[in-house]
């Protein structure tokens, strides 16, 4: 038996990057204006400067206009909803993103919920959640609409697709459920209290695995028919690599159950690197939204 197809999310990424760009030409062409995302960091946190420095490299790279606010992890809450209002009034900002997580002292929720809906990019604001909860028009969260992105682009048409999404997070699990509904597929949410839970993966023709728990999903949670999008980031020792080294995992057992599903992405190179390319897919739709314009192809 053949491996399973690996699903490459940095050729998909870039593809969608290239359409990005093109967007952005058009919009600049036809309105006169250029798309801007501003980014707020607070503290130093290490992945977090490494992760904020990548958005704001390729939003520059797709012809759009970061703005970088970088904040010291002494700065008070009511300074940064400040900030957050300052972004939400500036007519150049079309897409503000927070960098979690934040210090103790800043309740999260707050900051999210500071953010004007129209201009949350990583669609996390409570109106966002509602409206794709009821099926409305609303900015998503970027992990799990590249992973439809990445699905649509696979399969074509999603109808009648047996989908199972572990993990019932608000950030991934739950707008990837309300996503593949959407898309007409038969969703099961499941999660750490499902009872015999490789036996429901095992139906899946989609298994979504979004636990955060390395390598969690085995060869025999899935079948010949599964394709399998793997979410999770998990750093492990790597004592092969040296003492005190550590790699990336998913939550799945890559190498195990590629012998045996149809498809796959791999940890790193498959769901990460759509992240940030949604994000900006996320810009482009919220300039264009919140200012009535034509949504360019994307």
């Amino acid at each position: 038996m053949a491996d399973a197809e690996i699903i490459d999310g940095k050729v998909f990424a870039q593809k969608l990057r290239s359409r990005i760009t093109s967007a952005t030409e058009i919009i600049k062409q036809k309105y006169n204006s250029t798309p801007g995302l501003a980014v707020v960091l607070v503290g130093e946190d290490p992945a977090s400067e490494v992760y904020v420095r990548n958005k704001g490299k390729q939003t520059t790279e797709c012809g759009m206009v970061s703005f970088e606010h970088k904040l010291t992890d002494e700065v008070s809450q009511s300074e940064l909803l400040d900030l957050i209002q300052k972004l939400n009034n500036d007519e150049s900002v079309d897409g503000i993103l927070v960098q979690l997580p934040l210090p103790e002292h800043i309740d999260p929720q707050a900051v999210l919920d500071a953010i004007n809906p129209e201009k949350d990019v990583d669609g996390f604001h409570v109106v966002n959640a509602g409206k794709l909860a009821t099926g409305g028009d609303a900015l998503v969260p970027c992990t799990p609409l590249g992973c439809l992105l990445m699905l649509k682009d696979y399969f074509g048409d999603l109808s009648g697709k047996n989908a199972v999404v572990v993990g019932r997070s608000n950030i991934v699990g739950k707008p990837m459920a309300a996503l593949l509904t959407r898309e007409n597929c038969t969703v099961t949410i499941a999660h750490s209290r499902t009872k015999d839970l490789p036996s429901v993966c095992r139906s899946a023709d989609i298994l979504i695995a979004a636990v955060g728990k390395a390598e969690m999903v085995e060869e025999d949670w899935v079948s010949e028919k599964t394709v399998v999008i793997d979410v999770g980031i998990n750093r492990i020792p790597a004592p092969e690599r040296g003492e005190g080294k550590m790699r990336l995992v998913g939550d799945v057992a890559f190498d195990e159950v590629k012998r045996k599903a149809k498809a796959i992405t791999p940890v790193p190179g498959g769901v990460g690197p759509m992240t940030i390319a949604v994000l900006l897919r996320n810009t482009i739709e919220a300039a264009c939204r919140r200012r009535g314009w034509d949504l360019p192809d994307l």
